[in-house]
């Protein structure tokens, strides 16, 4: 089939026993059809989750680095192996298996990338600290031209400022090493699992 027809059929649904709703436009849909969508949707989500954000780390796990004797894939797995010595919470755990999950993608906004993918199952500590990290670890930059290594003290005094510098200091900008060990991501499947089985907080925009 050519890229151009690569479309032109449908998605295989995950299940046998599933049905499509056939129209065209969610305009379209009526009772019956929302009724079939939440209910394959939540089995689809429940199911796939998981493995698509383990899919997302996983994918960087050839990947070459720029400098550090690791790439990011092993950085994470790095700052995970850390806090799980350091015994931390599990929810502080996957947090830092994740918070550098969009640091090549998006690298001027990656915490606030993690921030969004984890915020439903996170403390307003975890979050406040994803987003602003990058910020707080500019405190170790020294002889860095144009960075400001205080810019952090904006937040001084701020419930979540200790937390940050902490989670920085100890787990991020001290992970970078080759001849240390880095647990393999086996090691947090199970845990990471346990996270995303709690029921999501609703996140309501203004």
């Amino acid at each position: 089939m050519s890229d151009k027809n690569y479309a032109m059929r449908r998605s295989p649904l995950a299940h046998a026993d599933w049905q499509y709703v056939d129209k065209r436009r969610l305009d379209d849909y009526r009772a019956q059809d929302w009724e079939v969508l939440l209910r394959q949707r939540k089995q689809y989500y429940d199911e796939q989750m998981v493995d698509q954000m383990l899919r997302m780390l996983t994918c960087q796990k050839d990947d070459p680095g720029y400098v550090y004797t690791v790439n990011n894939y092993l950085h994470c797995l790095q700052t995970a192996t850390r806090m799980l010595r350091g015994d931390c919470s599990e929810e502080d755990i996957v947090v830092g298996l994740f918070h550098d999950i969009g640091f090549i993608t998006c690298n001027e906004t990656h915490g606030e990338f993690a921030a969004a993918l984890l915020r439903p199952y996170i403390s307003e500590r975890n979050h406040w600290m994803l987003v602003r990290h990058a910020v707080f670890q500019q405190y170790h930059f020294y002889e860095l031209e144009g960075v400001d290594r205080h810019e952090r003290d904006k937040w001084k005094g701020h419930p979540h400022f200790a937390w940050t510098a902490e989670f920085v200091d100890k787990y991020d900008q001290t992970t970078i090493n080759y001849d240390e060990e880095i647990l393999p991501i086996e090691a947090f499947e199970p845990m990471v699992r346990r996270f995303f089985a709690k029921q999501p907080r609703r996140i309501i925009y203004e």
